[in-house]
């Protein structure tokens, strides 16, 4: 069943050709660009808007006002502010640019993995003082033959799981859906065949975190979590921070349950700075930012202009969320 784009909200920052691609793909539909600050402008198009491409999450004003929605696009990755009971119960499609920045969050993730395991804290206190610590890898092994844990095997997770298998290690993965064996998985465990996390948990050295945040996987890593975990097991978080317990963290960190932890994302950001997870030795911190892809915007394009044909054909869109993705716990801090 077709379906048309008559009039489109846009809070998207392109410019140049990137702006001139997006409303070649929207023509010969009605675009009102509007700054995503600007309340009085996405006020009068909201109007009669029945599409909208949104430079950052759903807020309440666009909930509320936004009467003929029926489609709506959040230019990121994670949707979880974005994805509220509302929106499913309207009916209304929404989609986000997942995948964009999938290579190099698998490059972060290393990054946090190799921090870990070559005592960045460590050595950068040594290299400040001057100090030739040569013994301080004795009781160390690097990433080969040790085992990946991924959960979450979209976009990020799959790209983590290929550059795992460059390092020479044994890979498992873990989703809700379970089709054909993503490149470098060995064992795929699969939610809605009922499958534990428990053995994915037990057997990893190396727990990667990837999965989107909903109701459903909101402090997936709990308590219980860490103590099946092996005490030299290291925790990487390239999710959302609400996907951890960061109390229970804190308490595994410290009482080594498990090794360590590189988390880019916090439950609350920015990380408060009276948490105790800023000054644990064995956490590494990053602030929630990776290098881009050369042209993200560009990456972007590709995902709104392909939902746009998918949209008016009636095809299935790309990165549309489900009723199962719906997030009512953690909201952002004012």
């Amino acid at each position: 069943m077709e379906r048309q784009i008559k009039t489109v909200l846009t809070t998207v920052n392109y410019e140049g050709w990137h702006w001139d691609k997006l409303a070649g793909a929207l023509a010969p539909a009605n675009i009102i660009r509007a700054d995503k600050n600007d309340a009085k402008a996405i006020s009068e198009a909201l109007k009669e808007a029945d599409a909208a491409i949104l430079g950052g999450d759903i807020s309440d004003q666009i909930l509320n006002e936004g009467k003929h929605l029926k489609w709506i696009h959040c230019d990121h990755a994670g949707l979880n502010f974005s994805a509220r009971p509302e929106i499913f119960q309207r009916g209304i499609i929404l989609t986000g640019s997942a995948g964009r920045s999938g290579p190099v969050l698998a490059e972060h993730t290393f990054f946090l993995a190799l921090s870990l395991i070559y005592k960045i804290h460590e050595l950068s206190a040594q290299q400040k003082a001057h100090v030739w610590g040569g013994r301080m890898y004795v009781e160390s092994r690097g990433l080969y033959s040790k085992t990946m844990g991924i959960i979450g095997m979209g976009f990020t997770g799959r790209e983590v799981a290929k550059r795992a298998k460059v390092f020479g290690m044994k890979v498992l993965g873990y989703d809700r859906n379970c089709g054909e064996l993503p490149e470098g998985v060995d064992t795929m465990f699969c939610a809605d065949k009922g499958e534990s996390l428990d053995e994915l948990l037990r057997c990893s050295d190396i727990l990667v975190l990837s999965v989107r945040l909903s109701d459903e996987t909101y402090h997936m890593i709990d308590g219980r979590a860490f103590e099946i975990m092996k005490p030299t097991s290291l925790l990487i978080n390239m999710a959302r921070g609400s996907v951890v317990d960061e109390e229970a963290l804190a308490t595994a960190l410290q009482t080594g349950q498990i090794a360590g932890a590189g988390c880019d994302t916090f439950e609350y950001e920015p990380l408060d700075t009276g948490s105790p997870l800023w000054d644990l030795p064995n956490m590494v911190i990053t602030p929630h930012c990776t290098p881009e892809m050369p042209d993200l915007t560009a990456q972007s394009l590709e995902i709104i202009c392909d939902n746009i044909s998918r949209y008016r054909e009636g095809r299935p869109m790309r990165n549309q969320l489900a009723i199962r993705d719906v997030y009512t716990k953690t909201r952002p801090k004012e």
